[in-house]
């Protein structure tokens, strides 16, 4: 029996996705090119490799109680000096976000677990490099904008080469997406929460 290192998120879709990646190696980030740009909902996670049958299963319940919801990316944030990274900030989705990582996690499943900092959703781009790199990502991506219909998150595996792979998406359960105006997020949770 093995082990294997897994993540689940939500990925930046195109154009969105491939800009800030490049963006994130442009700063120096020589992790870029092999970590998708993306929401984390359970961040790198080792489990045992005949696990990843019932972690399917439990993803596919978790997606099954979720709804489709706006996502909104806009401006930058950081985490120094606690922790050496630039993100782009959620905007729009964070309370869905946060819910989803909730149960992705939850106690009774098979990938429970503690984090080690408060959850926050964003999307990295740049990590642990100098500081003046760090201060350019801050400043460069200050006015940057996206918007998408989220509608389901994916399952990753790290390999050796260090690269992460989507190994399967889970869609959402409803098919109707909230209207962007009026920046409402209750349509983002299951019928049971609101």
């Amino acid at each position: 029996m093995g082990t294997v290192t897994i993540g689940v998120s939500i990925a930046v879709p195109e154009p969105h996705g491939s800009l800030l990646q490049e963006r994130r190696a442009g700063f120096g980030d020589a992790a870029a090119h092999g970590i998708p740009t993306h929401v984390t909902l359970l961040p790198p996670t080792e489990v045992a490799d005949t696990a990843l049958t019932a972690i399917e299963a439990h993803l596919t319940e978790v997606a099954a109680a979720g709804r489709p919801f706006p996502m909104k990316l806009s401006g930058t944030g950081t985490f120094r000096p606690l922790s050496p990274v630039v993100f782009v900030q959620v905007v729009q989705g964070a309370d869905a976000c946060t819910w989803l990582q909730k149960q992705v996690r939850d106690a009774s499943g098979p990938v429970a677990r503690e984090l080690q900092f408060p959850y926050h959703p964003h999307v990295t781009v740049a990590h642990g490099i100098d500081e003046a790199a760090m201060d350019r990502a801050f400043e460069e991506l200050a006015d940057f904008e996206a918007e998408w219909p989220c509608t389901g998150f994916a399952l990753y595996e790290q390999g050796p080469d260090g690269v992460w792979r989507k190994l399967r998406e889970f869609a959402f359960g409803g098919s109707v997406v909230p209207p962007q105006a009026g920046h409402v997020e209750r349509g983002s949770l299951p019928t049971s929460q609101l």
